[in-house]
């Protein structure tokens, strides 16, 4: 008799169905594991034992093989421990085999049987609602699992109890999904005096999601800027709270289960490897540009940053994903952020000011720019010098308006963006291309005219024009003027990017 067992395997979001076969027959007694398992999953084997004889069983003194097919693909994780012993428990004959056939199991066994939270659960219950099947998880993704829909959900807080509730000597009551994450806005933008360029192209940023890159000396204000950002953003769609929280999820990073209902903001250091920051490792994991999906990623000390990690990002700005390619697959993750960089205007930070520049001026600022290349800046939309204020005029100026009025004006603008695209269309005016973008543009012969001359004259790209014509979009969101005038495209290039330093 082969007992058979449903789990998943992962490849970026996607998940994979497993079946997990077991076999006990004569020989001599052994317990193999195959199927292409990796370390943490072989070593299920000896979990599994284990918690069998916390639970007062043993295995036969057979030979017991488990085979995880499709034997070709790569099984990584802990998450196979439970199908495992559960495909045991129903070759032994103490679990019905047929019952066992609707479900799809995730969970790693401690020696002691309990079940210990994995990464992954919610894709997994998607996954197992897809192929009508019920899920097998532990207790403490129980609220998690539960988001997937009207599936059946057994969680459990040990092997002793999912076997108690099979034989009908105890009841698992079915979780249900978490309460949603408290919308948290984050630091007021009102804590911002005397950076009213900057705190208009925030506005300008959070409205269309266009990236934005602030140039300044230290402590001028960058990072306390790009902190209040999120502040800025509308709540996630339904659509959007459930990718982003699938991402996380496979990330291990899902709080109790809660799904996320705002922008993630993740703030990597600048010593991040390419791996951390686009995705990869060992057994490719979702990087910072993926778990900052419909968020914002802010790289502080831009130039700090690995060249070659700094110049994967270009692919995933343009195409919203990013793909791990390794020699047995390749994994794709969702990565739709908006990025948000900082940095100072040389090594030292002072460039500019002739009291505090180094010797080495202007050549210190010339080599510290030059490692932002070209066709990163070129997919950057917004440019700002932030200049310190003074501290007499700090203590003096007054409060700036708060983080609510100006997410006011940032969600009727959104609100006017998906009215235009359409709730299956672009999530924002950043993220609209090609025919879309030319058909709900709307912009007047004059102001095309303009941004026509402008490109010629600042040697623009053809992105570039592009993007010019997208923060125009945005501006005039922002004012609620149905088309594009002279007065939105002339603020547009203002924020358009040239060198730190220099006039555009």
């Amino acid at each position: 008799m082969i007992a058979r067992t449903a789990t998943f395997a992962f490849q970026g979001i996607e998940t994979v169905p497993v079946e997990v076969q077991v076999q006990i027959a004569a020989g001599l007694p052994a317990f193999v594991l195959v199927g292409l398992p990796d370390k943490a999953a072989a070593e299920g084997r000896e979990r599994v034992r284990a918690a069998l004889t916390a639970m007062g069983l043993s295995l036969p003194p057979k030979r017991i093989v488990v085979n995880l097919a499709p034997a070709d693909l790569a099984k990584e994780g802990s998450h196979y421990d439970l199908p495992i012993a559960l495909g045991v428990l129903a070759a032994m004959e103490v679990l019905p085999a047929e019952e066992l056939a609707g479900f799809a199991a995730l969970g790693e066994l401690g020696l002691d049987g309990s079940l210990a939270p994995v990464a992954g659960i919610l894709p997994a219950a998607i996954g197992a609602s897809a192929r009508d099947l019920g899920l097998i998880c532990p207790a403490a993704q129980g609220a998690e699992a539960a988001w997937a829909g009207r599936i059946e959900i057994l969680a459990a807080s040990s092997l002793l109890a999912l076997v108690n509730h099979f034989k009908g000597t105890q009841v698992l009551s079915p979780p249900v999904p978490a309460t949603a994450e408290a919308t948290l806005r984050g630091p007021d933008l009102a804590d911002v005096r005397g950076q009213e360029t900057a705190r208009r192209a925030l506005e300008v940023a959070a409205a269309g999601g266009h990236n934005l890159l602030m140039i300044g000396p230290p402590g001028s204000g960058k990072s306390m800027l790009a902190a209040r950002l999120p502040g800025l953003l509308p709540d996630l769609s339904p659509r959007e709270a459930l990718d982003v929280s699938t991402v996380h999820s496979l990330a291990g990073m899902l709080n109790d289960g809660r799904l996320v209902q705002r922008p993630p903001y993740r703030a990597p250091h600048h010593s991040a490897s390419m791996a951390a920051l686009i995705g990869g490792g060992l057994r490719a994991r979702p990087g910072e540009v993926s778990l900052a999906h419909h968020g914002v990623l802010f790289l502080d000390e831009l130039p700090e940053f690995p060249r070659m990690a700094l110049e994967a990002l270009r692919q995933p700005i343009e195409a919203g994903e990013t793909t791990v390619a390794r020699a047995a697959a390749h994994v794709t993750y969702p990565a739709r952020f908006q990025l948000v960089a900082a940095m100072n205007p040389c090594r030292c930070g002072f460039y500019g000011d002739p009291a505090r520049e180094c010797g080495r001026a202007p050549r210190c600022a010339e080599d510290y720019q030059g490692r932002i290349s070209g066709p990163l800046l070129d997919r950057i939309d917004l440019v700002i010098e932030v200049l310190p204020v003074a501290p007499a005029d700090l203590a003096r100026a007054p409060a700036g308006e708060g983080s609510a009025g100006v997410a006011a004006r940032v969600a009727e603008a959104r609100a006017r963006q998906r009215r235009r695209y359409g709730e299956d269309g672009p999530r924002c005016n950043a993220a609209a291309e090609g025919e879309v973008l030319k058909r709900h543009l709307a912009i007047e012969n004059e102001a095309l005219a303009l941004a026509e001359q402008a490109a010629e004259r600042l040697k623009l790209s053809a992105r570039g024009f592009t993007r010019v014509l997208k923060v125009s979009r945005t501006i005039a969101d922002l004012g609620a003027a149905l088309a594009i005038s002279k007065a939105h495209v002339a603020e547009a290039l203002a924020f358009r990017h040239h060198r730190p330093g220099r006039t555009p």
